[in-house]
Parts: C-alpha cells; structure tokens; sequence
C-alpha cells in the first residue's frame, strides 16, 4: 500500500468518527436540554440544598451526566434518562456523609438515606424494587425508611413554630 493511499485511508476514518462524534453530541446535548431541570431538581432535593444555591447538587449532576455521555454509545436502547437517574443515586449514596449538614433545602429534616429513598420512591416514581436494587437494600427495609421519611416530612410540617414546607415544583 503506498503512502498516499494510506493517507487517504487515514482521512476517510478520521472523517467518519468525527461525523459520529458530532451526531453523538448532537444527541447528549438534546437530552441534557429536556433532562437536566428534572435531574437537577432531584439532585438539589437529595442534597438538601435550597434550590436558588446547590452548588453540591450541581457537582453531582455534572458528574453523572458525565458518567451517561462516556457510556452514550453503549447505551444500546436504554433509557438514559434512567441510567442518569441511577448514576446520580449512587453517586450521592458513595458520598452521603457530605451531606448530613443541614442546609436549608425542602428534605433538610431527613438522613441522607431517607432522602435516597424519598426521591426515588415519591419524586421519581421508581418502585420499591428497583429502588432496592439500585442501593443495595432488601425491598422490606425501602418501605420502612420510606414510611418513617415520609411521617417525619408530614410531623415536620404539623410541628408549632416550624415554617409550612414548600412544595417542590
């Protein structure tokens, strides 16, 4: 093969993963662009940070759509939307101590295991099953963190003295 030839060769290649490339991120892009309010929103309420400053919500969420973009091409079907969601849970439950401190968000009165389970059982609508697959708990010991969430997010509100919580919107 001369060395013209393979040059050509070179460029035709190169020319054809930088199309995929470009369609590739043309792709993450769209889905960023419908995804990333809904995704950041979870983020900021696991975090416990109040919405108008989550710079901890904001780190998480990058990190997770980061994970998503490199594995876009080995998606294959799957939901991305989902397999961000569940790239967000883990890396908020790896990192959990960080957030024990209570910073003024909406789920600021919860562990960072029953924020875990609150968003994923009532914000996103994940059933008990998956939830439990994805952090790595029996499905029983889900509903009862959820349960126990949820009466203390309701006692909170009832509580003399306390502001009504906000809804998250």
């Amino acid at each position: 093969m001369t060395q013209g030839r393979r040059r050509a060769l070179y460029e035709d290649v190169s020319e054809r993963n930088s199309a995929m490339d470009r369609r590739r991120a043309r792709e993450f892009d769209a889905f960023v662009a419908g995804a990333s309010s809904r995704l950041l929103h979870a983020a900021t309420l696991l975090t416990a940070e109040p919405p108008t400053a989550n710079p901890l919500a904001q780190r998480l969420l990058t990190g997770a759509l980061a994970r998503t973009y490199a594995r876009w091409d080995r998606l294959r079907g799957e939901d991305p939307y989902n397999r961000t969601r569940q790239e967000l849970a883990l890396r908020f439950a790896r990192s959990a101590w960080r957030y024990h401190r209570v910073r003024g968000g909406v789920l600021d009165r919860l562990t960072p295991q029953e924020r875990l389970i609150l968003v994923l059982r009532l914000y996103e609508g994940v059933e008990e099953e998956q939830t439990a697959a994805i952090i790595g708990l029996p499905a029983d010991r889900v509903r009862a963190i959820c349960s126990r969430a949820v009466s203390a997010m309701r006692s909170a509100r009832r509580a003399p003295g306390r502001p009504l919580l906000r809804t998250a919107s």
